[in-house]
């Protein structure tokens, strides 16, 4: 029986899963995977099932050059903490888990819409210090998201579930950027430059973490952005370039963000939780029961249909 390693905890199901078909090594702690352990994990394991944080760089892989692993079988859609082209040079494979994220991480977005442009988690702030002194016409005035501009940035799945319910839930119009033509949207929606985008009333960042998209918004993509615009990233936090986004809110550039994902996570700088027009989830993207479950059946599939010498379902190409 192959031995695997589970680098976090996950739903009861998946383990039992895993375990009926591996010898299961059960790391039950919330921390990343330190730097000897990555290593540790290459060298005495025939698979891993890593997670977010759990960084699998070059650096790892050339440390170890006769790695007894075959198989990192990730727990999300994104892998950009595993170097994937390192690791094929390795001989190993790296599968993740699409589409089990979509719905739940467009939904987050659009919380994080509503939130920040209504103030809510100003309001319920407010409320729970005992400082609401009751209702007034001028009381907490936010911006109506009902008709305005969305722009999102990266129409993949979770870029089409999110214009979806912008759209058809919120009569909003949908102008959208990516990097390769989109033949059907899936709705009414133009494909426009990265400015035209940018200059929307809301802003969603969509796009997979990775080489290609480090910092993909910097100082100049946040210029583009209206005064009253408010800026919503559920993808990836390096996908920002976080300082310059502090800069752009604490200097009025913008009108507020709403942030699922951070670029050092789980350090968030002070310099966001002191605004109060920004919104901050600590990245509950796919935090739900049957999401997480969903994943976590996927990657072992993925795992079993290596362990059975076949094609890999969600096989990642670097």
């Amino acid at each position: 029986m192959q031995r695997l390693l589970i680098t976090r905890r996950l739903p009861d199901r998946v383990l039992d899963a895993a375990r009926a078909r591996f010898d299961v090594t059960l790391r039950d702690r919330t921390a990343v995977l330190a730097p000897e352990e990555l290593r540790a994990a290459l060298r005495d394991y025939d698979a891993v099932l890593p997670t977010l944080g759990d960084r699998f760089q070059a650096a790892v892989f050339a440390d170890v050059p006769q790695p007894r692993a075959k198989l990192l079988a990730n727990f999300g859609v994104g892998y950009n903490h595993i170097d994937a082209e390192a690791a094929k040079a390795a001989g190993i494979a790296v599968t993740n888990t699409p589409g089990a994220v979509t719905d739940a991480t467009a939904d987050i977005a659009l919380g994080l819409i509503l939130m920040t442009a209504r103030r809510l988690g100003e309001g319920e702030r407010l409320l729970r210090a005992g400082k609401w002194e009751g209702w007034g016409p001028v009381q907490m005035l936010g911006t109506h998201v009902t008709g305005k501009r969305l722009g999102v940035i990266g129409m993949g799945r979770i870029g089409k579930a999110i214009a979806k319910r912008c759209h058809y839930g919120f009569d909003m119009e949908v102008v959208f950027y990516n990097r390769s033509p989109v033949a059907d949207p899936g709705l009414p929606a133009r494909q426009v430059g990265m400015e035209e985008a940018m200059a929307a009333d809301f802003v969603v960042i969509a796009v997979p973490g990775g080489k290609a998209t480090h910092h993909l918004i910097d100082a100049a993509a946040l210029g583009m952005m209206r005064p009253q615009g408010i800026f919503v990233n559920i993808s990836r936090g390096d996908v920002v370039d976080e300082a310059a986004l502090v800069e752009a809110l604490q200097k009025g550039r913008i009108a507020g963000a709403g942030l699922d994902v951070y670029e050092f996570e789980p350090k968030v700088p002070a310099a966001l939780t002191g605004m109060e027009n920004v919104t901050l989830l600590p990245h509950l993207g796919t935090a739900c029961l049957e999401v997480r479950e969903a994943m976590g059946m996927m990657a072992v599939a993925n795992l079993i249909a290596w362990a059975e010498g076949k094609a890999l379902p969600n096989h990642v190409n670097p």
